[in-house]
């Protein structure tokens, strides 16, 4: 029997489908993020988020935080560079940020050289995605663009001995003014930008940190916690307000492999002896008053719980507290069932077995001795981030800059120095007393 070549180029492509059909069966599916049990979710896809390999910083590294105009608010960058100044002062790094409103990828691409290589930076945080992924639905053509400008970028960080840690854009909130598409199309579209990063990163082997699925799930968790109202990517669905950007911040610090322990404070109550771990003082201890110096604060905010613009509200989140923040109190041999626990204007009453098990001062107190000299560090690095903005921006990409920009670089640098020292001036030891009293 003859077989005719359309019969024949029939059977062979039903042959191609078999087999293709057989291969996608047999070849081992990627592992997800674990997904709420709500319908929301049900059509995101997050491919599981790879672990922090160990601590990524080194001494004296030199830190630049790029972005677009989420990176340009100054507000996750910022909650960064404070995080780095006073809770790991020993890493002793600088930081920039490198923020540009409107920028996508490829933008950063062409400017990386004049605005960033020529500080020789030695570690680059990256968040991009949120302009590439054009506030549309997902299409092939944004997906390749984005990862040949993202693998671009990494390379060149990469080529000049820099460590990298690739963020990915964050999510929007219900309506994006300026689109016409819904909520749950671009959200699905930078969830797909979201996993090129994975496999972008995995590919060049640097970090990740993934600023999207925790933010999407802290977003709807906050809904059904605080309200409608609450927006956690911006009151726009864009720009996100304090609760975001700590979202934003937990993400890079966890992708950096900070371990979170600021101090431990151990007291042996019944035998007055106390310990103390590397940055932290003891001056003496007397019917259980303490006074302590310490040379690093633990992370200090406060506002209120149910607001999208409170550091606080985010807490209450995602684990910051417990996975990058902890001044740990912990008493033994406490004779009393319960105690109170004074520290600064702040009394809090704790059982002898909390105390013993630990309890976390960082968390509890929102007020605390650290809040007043956290504040003065934190203003200081927020004019110092306002003033590189300007640098960049302004300067290095305006009349100055293209008239002279060795003499810009210089000039401007020394300017930028002043802020810099304002930030050292501001961070100085606490000297402060923890009081545990047995309750009646």
């Amino acid at each position: 029997m003859r077989i005719s070549k359309t019969a024949r180029s029939i059977g062979l492509s039903i042959a191609c489908v078999a087999f293709c059909v057989i291969a996608f069966a047999q070849a081992p599916s990627r592992a997800l993020e674990a997904k709420p049990s709500d319908p929301f979710f049900a059509k995101f896809n997050p491919i599981k988020a790879p672990a922090p390999a160990g601590l990524l910083l080194k001494p004296g590294d030199r830190i630049m935080i790029c972005g677009d105009s989420i990176t340009e608010q100054r507000m996750y960058s910022r909650i960064i560079e404070t995080y780095l100044t006073v809770c790991v002062p020993e890493l002793q790094v600088a930081v920039r940020q490198l923020g540009w409103s409107g920028e996508k990828a490829p933008g950063f691409l062409a400017r990386m050289t004049n605005d960033c290589l020529r500080f020789v930076p030695t570690v680059a945080t990256l968040c991009y995605g949120m302009n590439d992924h054009e506030y549309r639905a997902f299409e092939p053509e944004i997906g390749r663009r984005y990862r040949d400008s993202i693998t671009a970028i990494v390379q060149a960080f990469k080529n000049h001995d820099v460590r990298v840690v690739l963020g990915s854009p964050g999510c929007v909130g219900p309506k994006v003014p300026w689109s016409k598409a819904g909520s749950e199309e671009m959200n699905l579209s930078l969830c797909n930008l979201r996993n090129i990063c994975i496999e972008v990163a995995s590919k060049e082997g640097t970090a990740f940190a993934d600023v999207f699925w925790p933010m999407l799930t802290a977003g709807f968790e906050a809904k059904r916690r605080f309200g409608e109202d609450y927006m956690i990517a911006g009151k726009d669905s864009v720009h996100p307000d304090w609760a975001g950007h700590l979202v934003m911040a937990y993400a890079f610090l966890k992708a950096m492999g900070l371990d979170g322990n600021i101090g431990t404070v151990k007291v042996d109550l019944a035998n007055e002896r106390v310990s103390l771990t590397p940055g932290h003082e003891l001056h003496g201890m007397t019917k259980g008053e303490l006074t302590i110096t310490s040379h690093r604060y633990p992370f200090c905010a406060a506002g209120d719980v149910n607001r999208d613009n409170s550091i606080r509200s985010a807490m209450a989140l995602v684990p910051f507290n417990p996975q990058l923040n902890r001044f740990i109190l912990i008493v033994t041999n406490a004779p009393a069932k319960s105690y109170k626990v004074v520290w600064g204007e702040t009394v809090r009453t704790y059982t002898a077995q909390q105390l013993a098990g630990g309890v976390n001062l960082a968390d509890d107190f929102i007020v605390n001795p650290f809040s007043e000299p956290f504040k003065k560090v934190d203003e200081a690095v927020a004019s110092k981030q306002n003033y590189e903005t300007r640098q960049v921006k302004m300067l290095f990409h305006g009349d100055e800059g293209r008239v002279d920009m060795p003499a810009t670089i210089a000039l401007t640098e020394k300017v930028r120095e002043k802020y810099v020292e304002q930030i050292e001036n501001a961070f100085t030891p606490v000297t402060h007393t923890i009081r545990i009293v047995p309750e009646q």
